[in-house]
């Protein structure tokens, strides 16, 4: 089973790298966008025979406690079969 993280700013921080972002694609002719928000990506493979029950447990909390600063960050578990 694979599992996918994803983890971003929650929307009341605010996001200097994505104004950054925004800012340069504006730059470069893309007028449409009027906000970016960055973020990270994880793609893990869990263990065979663990179970979607433990897996989810296992991830929400390595996601908490590892991958995302729960004060500035909100983060996304996806478990892919």
């Amino acid at each position: 089973m694979k599992a996918r993280v994803y983890v971003s700013m929650k929307k009341t921080v605010l996001d200097p790298q994505g104004q950054t972002i925004q800012s340069a694609l504006n730059g470069l002719g893309h007028k449409s966008i009027s906000g970016v928000r960055q973020g990270k990506f994880f793609e893990m493979d869990l263990a065979a025979g663990m179970s979607r029950e433990d897996g989810a447990k296992e991830l929400d909390l390595i996601a908490r406690e590892v991958l995302a600063n729960p004060v500035m960050e909100d983060y996304r578990v996806e478990l892919i079969d």
